[in-house]
């Protein structure tokens, strides 16, 4: 039966470590050559780095290998995954489309090329045999210039049928010398009636209260409990949510435990911020959605009242959910204690 739902995965960190291995060996030679054993390459792909930068590099990796034509094969096998090892029912992917487009086109026959990609994103990820309700959510990207990145907000607006809304993406850390122009993207984005999201508060330098009001859910904003706690009120207002991906913060540097993550649960259940627990990376860090519920559970990081409360959190800040509420009584149904019976 589904459980989860997964608020931010990025496309391009989805897939897992011996799916793109595989393709490495039958199409790219010269990765192939670097890696010819797969216990080399796990070990590459998934080990932490030093900094969100250094981690960012991993996602061009995989970026040029997600084109047109192969884009159906490594989602048919991201579906499968999810739904047959996640217990996944409803699913946002993320990415920027302008990162899948061919290189040497001209940015105007790029930005063109975009809602090719989003339509077969859009196909690919709906297919019979993985009931999982999908949308995607487009990245505007902080090393992308101005017009790419309003193209797509316009693409975003004018795709609903794929698309659910809009996010910032690239490190937060590179948002500083161009903050006013990706405040009017979001004003002009909400001006579209589009839901935004954003990766902000993730690192200590990328905290930038100017964009807070203009985001419906805010990626990742681990910092906001930890380093600014007066915000909380004023997320618990405005009823935004935080997209908290915990394997993400060990392998970037970001904290040096999981057991750090315990203050940010606690300062937000206190303030009433719900928390929507995501995996962001769930193929380059090959640790699934259910285990990082797990995880923080039996690493003593939150209960399991409050495992259930992010349970249906993730269900209720859904962008693309099609029922008003999250499903809270099947989940109070399938995890409530069974009746002892006596005698049987």
């Amino acid at each position: 039966m589904p459980l989860h739902a997964e608020l931010h995965r990025h496309l391009g960190g989805s897939v897992v470590p011996r799916i793109l291995w595989r393709y490495f060996q039958r199409h790219d030679r010269n990765l192939a050559g670097q890696f010819p054993e797969y216990c080399q390459f796990e070990e590459f792909y998934t080990k932490p780095r030093n900094t969100l930068d250094e981690y960012l590099e991993l996602h061009t990796m995989v970026e040029h290998v997600q084109t047109e034509q192969t884009l159906p094969y490594f989602i048919y096998r991201l579906m499968r995954g999810a739904y047959t090892f996640e217990n996944l029912a409803y699913l946002e992917l993320r990415y920027t489309p302008y990162l899948r487009t061919p290189e040497h086109l001209s940015q105007s026959d790029r930005i063109d090329c975009m809602a090719d990609i989003v339509k077969i994103v859009g196909q690919a990820s709906r297919t019979g045999d993985t009931p999982i309700v999908t949308s995607q959510i487009l990245c505007m990207h902080s090393r992308l210039p101005y017009e790419v990145n309003r193209a797509i907000v316009d693409l975003a607006a004018q795709m609903p049928e794929w698309v659910c809304a809009v996010d910032l993406a690239g490190g937060d850390a590179h948002y500083r010398d161009r903050l006013d122009e990706f405040v009017k993207l979001y004003e002009y984005a909400r001006s579209r009636g589009l839901n935004t999201t954003g990766h902000l508060y993730e690192t200590p330098e990328g905290c930038y209260p100017e964009l807070l009001p203009h985001l419906m859910r805010i990626g990742h904003g681990i910092q906001i409990p930890l380093r600014h706690p007066e915000y909380l009120k004023e997320l618990a207002r405005n009823n935004q949510c935080l997209e908290v991906c915990p394997t993400t913060y060990l392998k970037t540097g970001t904290l040096e435990s999981i057991h750090q993550l315990k203050a940010v649960f606690d300062r937000c259940f206190e303030a009433g911020v719900d928390i929507a627990i995501c995996t962001d990376n769930a193929g380059l860090h090959n640790v699934r959605l259910p285990f990082e519920y797990e995880n923080l559970l039996t690493q003593d990081v939150i209960d399991f009242r409050q495992l259930q409360a992010c349970q249906r959190a993730a269900f209720r800040h859904a962008f693309a959910w099609p029922h008003q509420e999250p499903p809270a009584q099947m989940l109070t149904d399938l995890l409530k204690p069974e009746p002892v019976k006596i005698g049987v």
